[in-house]
């Protein structure tokens, strides 16, 4: 496989995964957790004594995706995906909560854009962290306040979507040293 082709078969690959990981949060938040409150999210524990819904593992993880996707297709299939990823959240979102949902993921995603892109060259695994940091926090800041008009459940929101980015950052790791290995270069 010529490296052009592999570069475009993995991002095509993070580019499905990331749209999934839409519809997956939604599930999540709906069906899966420790606890699930009647008409209510279902909550996860993301660290002692703090409970977050379910979803915001998926909203950590796309953060991630996103990433890989600008780095294998480059930054329009990056920017295309976020346009792509805010109608597949504005479909799926629960009517009460679209407004915040919609303008929780734009931002986010083009915050985690406009931070990764100027770093991402030259540091990658370090684009990737900073630049999921500055979405998550951007995402559960706008997602609570236009949602709940409340930032109570803030700590959980960001520990939780953090999670996902820790666990994913000795991967990007691996990623970096196998592209210099291979020859692969950003899109």
């Amino acid at each position: 496989m010529t490296r052009d082709r592999q570069r475009l078969t993995e991002g095509i690959i993070a580019l499905v995964l990331f749209g999934l990981t839409i519809p997956a949060a939604n599930w999540l938040i709906g069906n899966a957790g420790s606890v699930c409150v009647p008409d209510g999210p279902c909550l996860v524990p993301v660290w002692p004594g703090i409970m977050a819904p379910s979803g915001v593992l998926m909203v950590g993880l796309a953060l991630v995706l996103r990433d890989i996707v600008q780095r294998r297709l480059g930054p329009l299939a990056g920017l295309g995906a976020i346009a792509v990823g805010t109608l597949i959240s504005a479909m799926l979102a629960p009517p009460a909560i679209v407004l915040a949902s919609v303008a929780a993921f734009l931002l986010s995603e083009l915050a985690d854009f406009a931070v990764y892109t100027p770093l991402q060259r030259r540091r990658f695994v370090t684009a990737v962290f900073a630049s999921s940091v500055i979405g998550l926090v951007v995402d559960s800041l706008v997602f609570l306040y236009l949602a709940f008009g409340s930032l109570d459940f803030l700590a959980g929101q960001i520990i939780g979507k953090a999670w996902m980015v820790l666990l994913a950052l000795p991967l990007m790791h691996l990623l970096r040293r196998r592209d210099e290995r291979l020859g692969l270069v950003a899109a």
